[in-house]
């Protein structure tokens, strides 16, 4: 089983929250001493965030589904429910979290950064927090909301100083080996290295780490081999490193056309790719040539031979990471380019905090959308407020329904159903037009106490002489059951002769 995941999958699901609570105080003397049910608790969130002690989105391979605890319902004597505990899922410095359209969701660099994958749901109020003037002990409570659901994809892009490129069996894995302590696997065949390796050297006083990337194959910015799934961990180092094999005995294969070839890959790779943030473009970077196992004779031979014109494009070092040769000069000639690359990188300053308040009395927190369909016109509400009131109801309660009725009112939803040719008895969706909340739209009566009746009641369903949809339905059938009766006795009356077709005489 693979010990390094840089690709995954995360099915994100926040805490719904608790339920309010009804209740009303009853004491000694005090029957009915108010209303005392409790808010009820938020749903737990579902927050990434950079671990300096995690380095591979193994974890999430294993366990693509992560939850967040509900917050707990509100009771009685305003004991108001617990809340969900937030879920921080620890990710590696250099994730990018996507969603499954591709698009970038946020870029985490750094230990300690943060991204809100999924928000917890909000708790429902209870019926003290409900109470007003008009309703002094109302009979109902709103239901917790339910929690944000998610699904993105998590990618690893490798934070090194020094990325190790080259052609698979060339000697990288060897070589970050023999300048750190990092011990990756090691064999004499293609693609043994099919993760990349990180290392950390010490080169006087800079500390920097160092990338073995897999090998790379003409074509590997279109896909070929390992290409795709590994270039993108070059994109945030500081310094490419070119790694030579100078003994290879495949046909057609020197250092100069290696050299070549892997340029030309980087390059096709750099302009599919966004620019990095603090970062030079790919092609921009500093870059230093090795060619390693010189420990072999004809291939130091060969090393020398081509060194002089390589030193044209960028410097050289010949090594051999079996004898260690020139690996002390490798090490700080890195040191060196990591040092100026870190002292000419601007400094990341915080961005300003901006509070936009929203303007008391906007409109623009919902829209309405008029639809048609084969049943006929209908009206589709879509906003954060009237779709999450509408979650919120306890639609068996005739007094919390004609509370929702009073909140869609005061928000104007009736107002621009009005403008946009809605008439009584209209259909009207709140939320999705598959999943959404349907009813028969009535203009609202502005509610008062002589209007809610017993707790838990609302008079104006009660009062309502217009027929609901399904009596509608019911009618509509009658109606056209007694016709085909009609139809059928006339028809008999006809076969017995009861009655002639005047033309036919």
């Amino acid at each position: 089983m693979a010990s390094f995941v840089d690709r995954v999958v995360l099915h994100a699901k926040a805490g719904n929250g608790g339920n309010g609570c009804v209740s009303v105080r009853r004491e000694k003397f005090k029957p009915l001493g108010g209303p005392d049910g409790a808010n009820g608790g938020n749903g737990g969130d579902i927050i990434l965030e950079v671990d300096p002690q995690v380095t591979t989105l193994l974890s999430y391979h294993r366990s693509p589904h992560q939850a967040a605890t509900s917050g707990k319902p509100g009771e009685g004597d305003l004991r108001i429910g617990k809340s969900g505990e937030d879920l921080i899922l620890g990710v590696p410095s250099g994730t990018v979290v996507k969603s499954m359209n591709g698009d970038i969701l946020a870029d985490l660099v750094g230990p300690g950064a943060q991204y809100m994958l999924a928000k917890g749901g909000q708790g429902g109020l209870g019926n003290a927090a409900l109470a007003s003037p008009k309703r002094k002990a109302p009979g109902f409570a709103l239901l917790g909301d339910t929690g944000e659901q998610i699904d993105v994809v998590l990618e690893l892009k490798s934070v090194a100083d020094v990325a190790l490129v080259g052609f698979p069996s060339a000697g990288k894995s060897s070589l970050i080996a023999s300048m750190s302590a990092a011990r990756p696997k090691i064999a004499d065949y293609p693609f043994t290295t099919l993760v990349p390796n990180l290392g950390v050297v010490d080169a006087g006083d800079v500390r920097y780490t160092i990338a073995d990337v897999p090998g790379l194959i003409p074509g590997a910015s279109e896909g070929k081999g390992l290409g795709l799934e590994f270039l993108r961990h070059i994109e945030r180092c500081a310094v490419i490193v070119h790694v030579l094999d100078c003994a290879t005995l495949e046909p057609g294969r020197d250092p100069e056309s290696d050299l070549m070839t892997l340029e030309r890959e980087i390059e096709i790779y750099s302009q599919q790719i966004p620019p990095t943030h603090g970062h030079l473009p790919l092609m921009e970077r500093p870059r230093l040539i090795v060619l390693n196992k010189a420990d072999v004779p004809e291939a130091k031979e060969l090393a020398e031979f081509v060194a002089e014109d390589l030193r044209k494009k960028y410097p050289v070092h010949i090594v051999s990471a079996v004898s260690r040769e020139g690996l002390r000069e490798l090490s700080f000639a890195l040191a060196a380019l990591v040092t100026e690359v870190r002292e000419n990188q601007p400094e990341e300053e915080p961005a300003p905090i901006v509070l936009r308040p929203e303007p008391r009395g906007a409109r623009n927190e919902f829209h309405i959308n008029r639809l048609g369909g084969s049943s006929g016109t209908f009206y589709q509400v879509l906003g954060d407020k009237p779709e999450r009131w509408v979650r919120q109801t306890n639609f068996d309660n005739d007094e919390a329904v004609g509370y929702l009725a009073d909140r869609l009112a005061k928000l104007g939803v009736e107002d621009e159903l009005v403008k946009a040719g809605a008439l009584a008895g209209d259909t009207v969706v709140i939320g999705d037009v598959d999943g959404g909340v349907v009813f028969d739209w009535e203009p609202t009566m502005a509610t008062g106490a002589e209007l809610l009746g017993p707790r838990g009641t609302d008079l104006r369903f009660e009062e309502s002489s217009r027929p609901t949809r399904q009596e509608k339905r019911d009618a509509f059938y009658e109606k056209m059951d007694a016709q085909e009766a009609a139809r059928q006795e006339l028809w008999t009356e006809r076969e017995s002769g009861v009655w002639t077709d005047p033309e036919e005489q």
